[in-house]
């Protein structure tokens, strides 16, 4: 069968896409930049990638006609303020496209959404399905609450919590209840409702076996890690306080965190249904996810994580919009030194920011995560997805990979910290030599202003690193 895959380059999408080749199906990957898009080379023969913007029903035309089946696997949440509206648009976009082609079955994944009271997220998240269901197909929604698996955003956001705070004063909705599921046991929902004619035209909520209060979730967490953590509730904690509570503490931005509480504070527990026993899924337990997490990072197998969003940064626009440095109106610090083994420099590259940090002046770095993550930025508390290999699209701590190719042994990167202007930082070995460029567009008066401040910790910084990286 032809499966149209939206959402290519999510987290889900990612995992689903193998998952769909194994199957024997042809997958037509429906992107908004391929210069993110990058699928491990056995996958290229079975598939097809299109690049189209759902905001855009002219770039829609790309879809094939001949289509059997599709996955609706996008979301704009923290992508912007009016994330609602334009849910809404690309769903209607999407809805009139595929109903002009051979399309049978679209599979649409939500969020459960039972409570009377909604938060703006999950109201959107029904308006979406209700747009969907208009089309000329039939249409199957599945409504998940909280995922668990490694690079999840809820792991990652429960793992930040129970690592670095031994004790927590917390929000009162740390005492709604929730019912978290596995992603292997989602990417089995997704996988096993395609075509099948008894889930048509149908929702159904999914979720693990264990229903908990969001306090539970982090107790547990604590168990599984052999880790002693206190947690105190405080009622009076507003909205406000608690997203800051969350965007300081986790590697969220502000915006993700606010939406993040609002649907925190209505409880997410599925309806009863016939959907496993239809399909002989057992969902495993919510300790049982975390450790099949765990197992994943401990064998550095992450197959994708939420950080390399882009809503998870302030980059927006294709790739390729970006990678052509600057010349004009910019400043530059341009350094180079001679390499004694090529192979080995591009390691150390390659293996740059998260753990490994950056190789010089280390706690510069953290000062300036620090005071980004102040000032309503990321931070450096996303890290890196994997040690050791990076693909175009990925984050480094407050950097945005926009190019990476160890055969031409270039690294390009951009800042996503906040600042007044625009920042590129390069590496590139020529000829037996490393070349570490860095290049910021200053914007205003405050721009200029900047780069002069910070000019003698850059050459500090920026000569230990290229030397460190050479040596």
């Amino acid at each position: 069968m032809k499966i149209l895959l939206t959402g290519a380059t999510g987290y889900v999408g990612k995992r689903l896409l193998p998952i769909l080749v194994n199957d024997g199906h042809k997958v037509v990957c429906c992107v908004r930049d391929k210069s993110r898009f990058n699928p491990p080379t056995s996958l290229v023969p079975h598939i097809e990638v299109i690049e189209c913007d759902l905001m855009e029903q002219g770039s829609l035309s790309q879809i094939p006609k001949d289509i059997d089946g599709a996955y609706y696997l996008v979301h704009s949440m923290s992508y912007s303020d009016n994330y609602e509206a334009i849910e809404k648009w690309s769903a209607m976009n999407f809805q009139l496209t595929i109903s002009k082609t051979n399309v049978k079955h679209v599979v649409y994944l939500s969020g459960v959404s039972n409570a009377n009271k909604l938060s703006q997220h999950l109201r959107s998240r029904r308006q979406v399905e209700l747009e969907l269901s208009k089309g000329r197909y039939h249409l199957t929604t599945l409504r998940a609450g909280i995922i668990i698996g490694s690079g999840s955003s809820s792991f990652e956001i429960i793992r930040d919590l129970v690592e670095k705070l031994p004790i927590m004063i917390a929000p009162k909705w740390l005492n709604t209840k929730t019912q978290p599921i596995a992603i292997s046991d989602v990417l089995q929902y997704l996988r096993d409702v395609l075509f099948n004619t008894k889930t048509y035209d149908t929702n159904f909520d999914i979720g693990g076996r264990d229903v908990l209060t969001y306090k539970r979730m982090l107790i547990q967490y604590s168990e599984v890690r052999g880790l002693h953590r206190s947690i105190y509730i405080l009622p009076v904690m507003t909205p406000k306080l608690s997203s800051y509570w969350l965007y300081f503490v986790t590697s969220v931005s502000y915006k993700l965190a606010k939406e993040l509480v609002f649907s925190m504070k209505v409880p997410v527990v599925c309806r009863k249904s016939k959907l496993n026993h239809l399909l002989g899924i057992e969902p495993m337990t919510y300790r049982d996810a975390l450790e099949m997490a765990f197992s994943k990072i401990k064998g550095n197998s992450i197959y994708s994580s939420w950080k390399d969003s882009l809503v998870a940064g302030r980059l927006s626009g294709h790739m390729s919009d970006f990678t052509n440095v600057p010349d004009n109106g910019c400043f530059f610090d341009y350094r180079s030194r001679k390499i004694v083994n090529k192979e080995s420099c591009l390691k150390k590259i390659w293996a740059i920011g998260g753990r490994n940090g950056w190789y010089f002046a280390n706690r510069l770095w953290k000062l300036r995560g620090y005071l980004d993550k102040v000032v309503g930025g990321v931070g450096l508390r996303r890290g890196r997805t994997h040690p050791s290999e990076i693909n175009t699209g990925d984050v480094l701590d407050f950097w945005r990979v926009l190019y990476a190719n160890k055969e031409d042994g270039r690294l390009l990167l951009y800042a996503e910290m906040k600042l007044p202007g625009e920042a590129w930082l390069e590496f590139k070995i020529e000829n037996g030599e490393l070349y570490q460029n860095a290049t910021f567009r200053p914007k205003g008066v405050y721009g200029r202003l900047y780069w002069f401040i910070i000019l003698p910790f850059h050459k500090y910084i920026f000569n230990g690193m290229i030397t460190s990286l050479s040596q």
